[in-house]
């Protein structure tokens, strides 16, 4: 039988404050185990929560920024379920009135569609603390210094059908929340993940089918992967008459395979109630307006921006745009060497090539320091080192992040452009291979790019290309 799949993701993002949600314990990542912690976060008896403005600022902004309905009235309740990464015993969110209503995302497919994916809501809440199991003691030990951070849940209608569609639209929310700044959106250090819930439904039916959720994905290849594996499981279920249940699975990446960790629970069995230590609040309008005077470009005016005023191409400010990181790392490198086109192509084809061999990480990593980046392209556009010798050097670089001037100057790599000294090398080489230039002679045009190769190894990559290319067809012909 042929299956309608039906997707919505819980998207859950840690927020960029300095303190957490409910407290003054300090927002950062890492650090030793249960050092970020107070009693309130702890939720030990007797200690009261207090709501971080900025955290609830953040949210708004996230609202606007996907066109979300701001409530005037904002609740914070308790939702209660016992896990050993709860010290409450229950987790403080938003269920009846969050912050933010409605709104939604446009993704385009690799084809050029677009498709409108409708947001249900976004609430702020707590984070939980992180379990880390020791097969050494035989057990499960708890840092809570992640405990009370503050998380924006961002909750889609079902209106993915692919793994396709699903990360395309994870991949613009992550950019959105990346542009106007108010998380990191790390995914590999959990900043950034997502619940995908997923369903079949007999083809052209109305009628939904029961979902599985699969929990706390934090890649993209982690969620295709996840998405294609449930899909196959439900079919194979629905195609031998069996039911599927509703209910939360973990997905193992490395077994490519996910597994039953409890049957879903609905919205009454988290028992939520009005938080007793919480007043509801108002949202004023002003605060409202003063978030929106703080939004910054979103991708869209940057390509403008980039278009219009760099004089760079569509396509080309397109990819560059795609990442807030890579946005900060190229306007850094033109603020020292203000060449956008040049150093938007070599960014394209070179950094960005060698930014994908690590296919684990999604999240942008450029070990090189833009003036260091700077320098090395202002050296490899003004002639004073080859091509070879800049793909040499920002190789180095990349591993060690030394300074690219120096090492020119140490090891004497300056790029030789006396045309009367590359002649004479010519000639020699001319001599040495009269095979080749009879194979030129005969048509075969390849023989220059030989002796160019020949060329660039004698001098050890310092000889200028374009000089050579033009000098040795002129002794050729």
């Amino acid at each position: 039988m042929e299956y309608d799949v039906v997707i919505g993701l819980e998207v859950h993002s840690e927020l960029k404050t300095k303190s957490k949600v409910f407290c003054s314990c300090k927002n950062e990542f890492g650090g030793e185990p249960n050092t970020h912690c107070c009693p309130v976060c702890i939720g030990l008896p007797g200690a009261l929560p207090i709501p971080n403005k900025e955290a609830v600022k953040m949210t708004i902004k996230a609202g606007l920024a996907v066109g979300s309905q701001i409530n005037d009235i904002a609740i914070f309740e308790r939702k209660n379920y016992f896990y050993p990464d709860l010290a409450k015993a229950y987790q403080i969110s938003q269920a009846v009135r969050p912050i933010c209503i409605g709104g939604g995302v446009e993704i385009e497919d690799k084809n050029g569609h677009k498709k409108y994916i409708r947001l249900n809501r976004i609430h702020l809440e707590e984070d939980a603390g992180k379990l880390i199991h020791n097969s050494k003691i035989g057990g499960t030990m708890v840092d809570y210094n992640r405990g009370g951070v503050p998380l924006i849940e961002i909750v889609s209608e079902a209106d993915m059908s692919s793994a396709e569609e699903a990360v395309a639209y994870l991949s613009k929310l992550r950019n959105i929340l990346q542009y106007i700044e108010v998380s990191d959106c790390k995914m590999e250090q959990g900043s950034l993940r997502c619940d995908v819930n997923i369903s079949l439904k007999p083809k052209g039916s109305e009628k939904l089918g029961v979902r599985a959720e699969m929990k706390n994905l934090n890649s993209f290849r982690s969620v295709t992967r996840a998405i294609e594996y449930e899909i196959k499981r439900q079919s194979r279920l629905l195609d031998e008459g069996e039911e599927v249940i509703q209910e939360t699975r973990r997905w193992d990446d490395a077994r490519n395979r996910s597994f039953s960790m409890r049957r879903k629970e609905d919205a009454q069995d988290y028992r939520y109630f009005p938080d007793p230590d919480l007043l509801p609040f108002k949202i004023e309008r002003s605060l409202v307006e003063e978030v929106k005077r703080t939004m910054p470009k979103l991708r869209e005016e940057k390509i403008n921006d980039y278009v219009n005023d760099l004089g760079l191409s569509e396509y080309d400010a397109s990819v560059l745009t795609n990442d807030l990181n890579l946005v900060k790392y190229f306007e850094k490198v033109i603020s020292y060497f203000n060449k956008p086109k040049f150093v938007c192509n070599f960014i394209l084809t070179t950094l960005l090539k060698k930014v994908k061999e690590d296919e684990e990480n999604d999240d942008l990593v450029i070990p090189i320091e833009p003036q260091n980046f700077a320098n090395l392209l202002q050296m490899y556009e003004s002639g004073q080192i080859s091509q070879a010798i800049c793909r040499e050097l920002f190789d180095e670089i990349w591993t060690t992040n030394e300074d690219c001037l120096k090492i020119v100057k140490e090891r004497n790599l300056v790029q030789n452009n006396n045309e009367d000294e590359i002649k004479e090398m010519l000639k020699v080489l001319i001599e040495e291979f009269p095979q080749s230039v009879q194979d030129y002679k005969a048509g075969n045009t390849k023989a220059l790019s030989f002796f160019i190769g020949q060329l660039m190894k004698k001098t050890q990559g310092k000889a200028n290309a374009q000089i050579a290319s033009k000098l040795i067809k002129e002794m050729l012909d």
